[in-house]
């Protein structure tokens, strides 16, 4: 079994200065490369994602010509992307340098951090991977799941020791250990001729965690001098103070105990350790346990097949299942916490699940946190829960979650312990990263050595200095729409955004080709914008209006400009039908000649 708690030993040190050295000079460790610093080899790091959004995280590390990128995360959609199912970041820059690419490596098994992995990766030429075992399968299942077959073509490096050192060109990678909300999340080391990169990828600092002491980053203090610490900064504004785990479970065990009919928990699919201990719980007392949701399933599959669980023999039902037991003897773990339409519990809540409905003695938890941006998804949830049910419990009011994204005081022990040259809050909305960096200027860092960046930002480093440059590289958002990926656009957004606002208004109008006159009256087809039987007055004076717009700059018997009568039709009626309705919906003219 691959113990994902192993780590890098710390060192019992007591350099814990909370403000970075004035005037860092290369380590006389940094001869580890033999190659030489001259003026085109410096380091650039370029954020593609994760810099203005929660999601979609993505960094490139360039020197001289070796490119390492950490992470391909998607985000999905916000309420302005009508019918996108997610966004990706746009890999524009490495277009011709993909013989350039030593690997990609892979923080952790989160959407936002493999998510996009199936689609860049095959663009990108299929690069090596390289992370630990839990992660690369699940990156393996995705690529598979989008291109069946796919999954064979990557070529996979299984971290089995986090002690592990792996050289790519000019690039040393090293890996650290970090507590986050799934196994297999592991820190990153990069260093290079010039300076040393630390990136945590999504981290906490767990309140007396269970089982082992807490992790110490001391030791990283002592890596070549500069270094860089790239720290997600997504908890830069929480002041409140996490619970142990052992709180959080003996909350979640007492709900489930003093559960009258059956228990139904929403969590993240990545959960293995939370879902292994209701498991365990269940197996002591004597309950049955159906998982619901297909990565939930995979998931629990996956980390069964590498060792990480071991599930107890008996526990597990299949939904269908379920009514077979009393229902205080069942428990069921589902998908859906942040109200995606599809996953289990949304479906439950809607009537459309097969076999669950809900029953007022049904306890309902939500052992998760609300991903940002999915605030009002989540509380029409829940206002359809509280309908439904007696016993909902959420953390706004018992605390039945662990962050998985360390808080202010958090983000403060790690820049003492690791005491960085440089700083650079990541991974999170440009009011976080802000918040980030001021609270590294509160702390005494120098505001020289604190970089905010965009994505697209080309932050350059050599052994002397480092800056945030002027030259930006292609960041904007890549929208994937079914098959396609980048083929909607900006145009082809706001074209949704209007439709979804105000309608469409289609007029159709038949022209005599001698006269330039309309044969007959204009059909006209509304959608979302009125009802054709309850508007007929509204239609006629339309009618009546496109008439007199066409016979103007068409009836003159002459050559017609076809073009310019469709455009005055559409802009003419826009206007009309604003002053009426204080609509503006989206007007498509057809004009047939006949």
């Amino acid at each position: 079994m691959i113990d994902e708690k192993q780590g890098i030993p710390s060192e019992n040190s007591q350099n814990a200065l909370a403000v970075p050295r004035r005037n860092p000079q290369p380590s006389r460790h940094q001869s580890y490369n033999p190659r030489r610093t001259d003026g085109q080899n410096n380091l650039r790091i370029i954020p593609l994602g994760g810099c203005e959004e929660v999601g979609k995280n993505m960094t490139v590390f360039e020197y001289g010509n070796d490119i390492v990128i950490l992470d391909m995360g998607l985000m999905f959609p916000e309420e302005d992307m009508p019918g996108i199912d997610y966004v990706i970041p746009n890999i524009e820059y490495l277009k011709g340098k993909e013989k350039n690419i030593r690997a990609v490596v892979f923080s952790h098994g989160h959407l936002d951090h493999i998510g996009a992995a199936a689609i860049l990766l095959e663009k990108l030429g299929n690069p090596q991977i390289i992370g630990r075992p839990l992660t690369l399968e699940m990156v393996k299942h995705r690529v598979e799941d989008t291109h069946h077959g796919a999954s064979k073509k990557l070529r996979t490096t299984y971290v089995q020791d986090l002690n592990q050192t792996i050289n790519l060109g000019a690039f040393t990678l090293k890996f650290f250990q970090v507590d986050h909300t799934i196994m297999d999340a592991v820190g990153v080391i990069l260093q290079t001729p010039v300076a040393t990169v630390i990136h945590p990828g999504d981290w906490t600092i767990e309140k007396d965690p269970m089982g082992r002491p807490p992790i110490s980053y001391m030791h990283l203090s002592k890596l070549p001098r500069p270094t860089i610490l790239m720290l997600e900064a997504l908890g830069s504004t929480v002041s409140k103070e996490p619970i142990s785990e052992e709180e959080m479970l003996k909350n979640l065990y007492m709900l489930m105990e003093k559960a009258p009919g059956r228990t139904i928990i929403a969590t993240f699919s990545s959960q293995i350790e939370r879902i292994k201990q209701i498991l365990e719980f269940a197996a002591r007392t004597n309950r049955k346990v159906a998982l619901d949701g297909f990565s939930m399933k995979l998931n629990i599959e996956l980390a069964t097949k590498l060792g990480y669980i071991k599930i107890p023999k008996g526990v597990i039902i299949t939904v269908d299942k379920a009514h077979s037991f009393p229902d205080n003897k069942v428990i069921i773990i589902c998908t859906g916490a942040q109200g995606e339409e599809m996953a289990a519990l949304p479906r439950i809540v809607a009537g459309n699940h097969r076999f669950i409905k809900i029953k007022k003695e049904d306890t309902i938890i939500f052992s998760s946190s609300v991903i940002p941006g999915n605030e009002r998804t989540v509380q029409r949830l829940k206002d359809n829960l509280y309908r439904q049910s007696d016993y909902v419990y959420h953390s706004d009011i018992i605390d039945v979650h662990m962050s998985g994204h360390g808080n202010i005081n958090g983000i403060k022990q790690m820049l003492r312990e690791i005491n960085p040259d440089y700083f650079a809050p990541v991974y999170g909305n440009h009011y976080m990263l802000k918040e980030g960096a001021k609270i590294a200027r509160e702390m005494g860092f120098r505001k020289d050595r604190i970089f905010v960046p965009d994505n697209g930002s080309v932050i350059k480093f050599t052994s002397q200095s480092g800056e945030i440059t002027k030259e930006k590289v292609p960041a904007n958002y890549v929208f994937v729409d079914g098959l396609g990926v980048g083929d909607v656009g900006e145009i082809v957004l706001r074209d949704r955004q209007a439709l979804a606002e105000d309608g469409m208004f289609v007029i159709v109008a038949v022209i005599d080709k001698r006269t330039g006159q309309v044969k007959g009256s204009p059909d006209i087809i509304s959608r979302g914008f009125v009802y054709l039987r309850e508007s007929k007055d509204l239609l006629t004076q339309t009618r009546r209006k496109v008439i007199e717009i066409v016979d103007k700059s068409a009836g003159h018997g002459g050559p017609v400009n076809w073009t310019y009568v469709k455009d005055e039709i559409r802009n003419k009626i826009g206007d009309f039908l604003a002053t009426k309705t204080s609509r503006r919906p989206m007007i498509l003219p057809v004009v047939i000649e006949v």
